[in-house]
């Protein structure tokens, strides 16, 4: 979706490194970052929180995604990263 370009947006860097961490996708102009979980994330709660952390205090917002929801639900994903973006 968001490597795709279906999404009408400002542009999206993918797999960008930021500081120590890299993200999946992010959009400097707006600052938001976009992050699609895996099952791995069930047991990265205490890194994930420490990198969110980090991008916030970096002036990022994030948004998480589960990866099912963005292979069965890609048009609410898309509409809730269009709202994000405003």
């Amino acid at each position: 979706m968001l490597r795709t370009g279906r999404l009408q947006a400002p542009k999206f860097r993918r797999q960008q490194p930021l500081g120590d961490y890299r993200v999946d996708f992010v959009c400097f102009e707006k600052r938001l970052i976009v992050e699609i979980d895996g099952g791995q994330h069930l047991d990265n709660a205490e890194s994930d929180a420490a990198r969110t952390a980090w991008l916030a205090s970096q002036g990022y917002r994030d948004k998480r995604y589960w990866n099912h929801d963005m292979l069965k639900q890609p048009d609410t994903v898309a509409e809730d990263v269009l709202r994000a973006l405003e």
